[in-house]
């Protein structure tokens, strides 16, 4: 007999800054869902739960013990995970999920971590029935659900193109920085990891989609110019193309930033200031009132084009912790399609993300 699941949902890493502000989040949203903190240090999330002034259960969980994993992921119908560097910390609890049919979501930037969980457990979850979405914030939502909102614009069965250019003002935390320097200084490790999950993942039959190579958009900006941004928000777009129909036989999908006098990228304090912070840090509740976001897209196929908007506030904290949040309580309650293993948020929630993300306050338009 299966044993019961004593909460919906657990979250992981709830005593670093972008942890905690999910957990807060949760605290004013999650109504009668049964969640829980889980870390290693039950001080910290003592300290977490008097913060908030919720009477949640506290989980003993650490990435070094696999047993205390394996009891998180028997204990929850998902697991939320912002414990990062996920290359460094990641792979033990995706194990555990997949394993034990447990859903799983993280805000992972790192592509190297998203191709090797799925060359490793990607067939696992499909057969235990976990679902393992990646890339639940900033990475990747907006681009991923923007560039699937464009699409339903525009007409089916035919080949597709969108462009999306990223315009911000936003900070770093000490966390989203230990990820970006593991990316920058190991790219074997990335280039090997897409390697391998090309050769074992297969495509669709009669339909492909790809990114666009081109350096120079298609689209023409007003008022400024693009480069391209080799985030892992187009690999995770290109993914959903494959694995949804509605983006036609092809699709070819190009991600730019878009440098513009309304836009920039870094927020206060600069460069220097922000590679200075350290996993747990993370940038204030003033500095983030200033900050916000806003993807552009533009979307052309079968004699018609369109231009849309997604947009939002603090986009590596404030609305990345709302999409995460989302993202758990979208998987738990909503009625979704029939899906398992490694999947994109496009691909697991769709519209009904969607639908909770605008109600919570970011924007979907078309223009």
């Amino acid at each position: 007999m299966e044993r019961e699941r004593e909460y919906d949902v657990v979250l992981y890493g709830a005593t670093g800054f972008t942890g905690g502000l999910t957990a807060e989040y949760l605290a004013g949203h999650a109504g009668k869902t049964r969640w829980a903190l889980a870390g290693r240090d039950r001080a910290k999330l003592e300290a977490v739960r008097e913060r908030l002034g919720v009477d949640v259960p506290l989980l003993h969980a650490d990435s070094e013990d696999p047993a205390s994993l394996e009891e998180l992921a028997l204990s929850a119908r998902l697991v939320i995970s912002t414990v990062g560097p996920y290359l460094k910390y990641g792979e033990p609890l995706v194990e555990a999920c997949a394993e034990n049919g447990t859903d799983y979501i993280d805000l992972t930037g790192e592509p190297a971590f998203v191709d090797l969980m799925y060359v490793r457990h990607h067939h696992r979850a499909v057969e235990s029935g976990a679902r393992l979405v990646h890339a639940c914030g900033f990475d990747s939502i907006p681009h991923d659900l923007g560039a699937f909102f464009t699409v339903q614009q525009l007409p089916e069965g035919v080949p597709l193109r969108v462009e999306g250019f990223v315009s911000a003002s936003g900070s770093a935390s000490g966390g989203t920085i230990a990820s970006a320097k593991g990316v920058i200084f190991d790219p074997l490790t990335g280039l090997r990891a897409a390697r391998a999950r090309s050769r074992m993942e297969p495509m669709p039959e009669g339909r492909r989609a790809r990114i666009a190579r081109n350096p120079l958009p298609h689209t023409r900006l007003r008022g400024g110019f693009a480069v391209p941004l080799p985030t892992l928000d187009p690999q995770v777009v290109v993914r959903s193309a494959r694995a949804l129909e509605r983006y036609g036989p092809d699709f070819t999908y190009g991600h730019f930033l878009a440098l513009t006098r309304n836009g920039s990228l870094g927020g206060d304090g600069g460069l220097r200031e922000m590679l200075r912070q350290k996993p747990g840090d993370g940038p204030s509740a003033e500095q983030r009132a200033r900050n916000w976001f806003r993807v552009r897209f533009h979307g052309e196929g079968g004699g018609r084009s369109v231009n849309t908007e997604v947009a939002g506030g603090d986009p590596g904290y404030t609305e990345t912790a709302k999409m995460l949040a989302e993202s758990a309580l979208c998987l738990l309650h909503d009625d979704l399609p029939e899906t398992s293993g490694q999947v994109t948020t496009a691909q697991a929630m769709g519209q009904a993300l969607i639908d909770r993300l605008q109600r919570a306050g970011l924007t979907f338009r078309v223009l």
